[in-house]
């Protein structure tokens, strides 16, 4: 491997041993896989879980070198109307296995696909599950029509917990070098929220500009606003100075931060709070009417400083 190679690709796992997480379903599709007999499967959760990587594994332990001759990939976000599955996947799936008991049609974010798309797809899998097994990947199961679903083993990923962030976080920095501390992997769980692709690529980049990296360059990385700032601001705007706490968040802006990844960051400040229960569910639904103006394309300046208002007429 060269340094020009990305970590997310370098440290993926090839195996079901190098597997990070997840062994509440890891089990499963091992015994799965050993016995040869590998059903449609369907893996759900949120990204940077390992869904594509199991995929993956699975076909290098099924067919060996052989694996990218008999796996067919595709990206439903990109493909996802009705023609891939009436040309690409059925022109797959319908030529014959050699050396092989079956072949794999993985379908990574199969939930961008069109109901037409889905109902098509239904009738493949059903048409050529002597010659072909189908793994799909999806963020959101509710968006798979049950037809689908009902004709795979379905298995749902989780979040990464601390502890498998830290021995992948381990694994990288003995790999490439890196001295971290305790509070600079603890910044690196907070900043990933359980995905691993976003810590590896963190590391990544704080490697850049030195061997050891510290809590700061990984919240400097991350676009994280300091401890310090968020719980300044809420206090402010909980007090009525809501000129002060502007400030604050027109620095924080300033400095790289999203109006999504900010209002992130107030909801989990205001359990913090020195307010009782039912203010801070208050202002927990304020947070959440915000994030959705935000995401329909509002102006962050202004929906952000509503919210601040809010925090005031709190107290009035």
């Amino acid at each position: 491997m060269t340094d020009s190679f990305l970590w997310a690709e370098k440290y993926r796992p090839k195996t079901f041993e190098e597997f990070v997480g997840q062994t509440h379903i890891l089990d499963g599709v091992r015994q799965l896989v050993e016995q040869g007999n590998l059903p449609h499967v369907m893996f759900a959760g949120p990204a940077g879980v390992g869904k594509s990587t199991l995929a993956i594994v699975v076909a290098r332990t099924l067919f060996g070198d052989r694996w990218r001759q008999n796996v067919l990939e595709l990206n439903a976000s990109d493909e996802r109307g009705i023609d891939v599955v009436r040309t690409k996947v059925k022109n797959f799936a319908r030529t014959k296995a050699f050396e092989v008991p079956f072949k794999i049609i993985f379908l990574d974010e199969c939930d961008a696909l069109t109901r037409d798309a889905q109902q098509a797809l239904r009738r493949t899998m059903e048409n050529f599950s002597n010659s072909c097994r189908f793994v799909l990947s999806c963020n959101f199961p509710s968006k798979i029509i049950d037809p689908i679903q009902s004709r795979c083993v379905n298995y749902r990923f989780k979040s990464l917990t601390k502890e498998d962030i830290f021995a992948l976080v381990d694994r990288i920095a003995k790999g490439e070098g890196l001295k971290l501390d305790a509070d600079a992997k603890e910044s690196l769980f907070a900043c990933c929220e359980g995905d691993c692709r976003r810590v590896v690529n963190l590391l990544q980049a704080a490697s850049t500009s030195g061997k050891t990296i510290d809590k700061d360059k990984v919240e400097s990385l991350a676009g994280l606003a300091t401890p310090q700032e968020l719980p300044e601001m809420l206090s402010l705007a909980l007090k009525g100075d809501l000129l002060t706490a502007r400030k604050h968040l027109i620095g924080m802006l300033g400095a790289g931060l999203s109006g999504q990844d900010l209002i992130k960051l107030i909801q989990k400040g205001v359990w913090e709070l020195d307010i009782d229960d039912k203010q801070k569910l208050q202002l927990v639904d304020r947070c959440g009417e915000c994030e959705f103006r935000l995401v329909e394309g509002s102006d962050s300046v202004i929906q952000l400083e509503a919210l601040l208002a809010q925090f005031g007429l709190l107290r009035a």
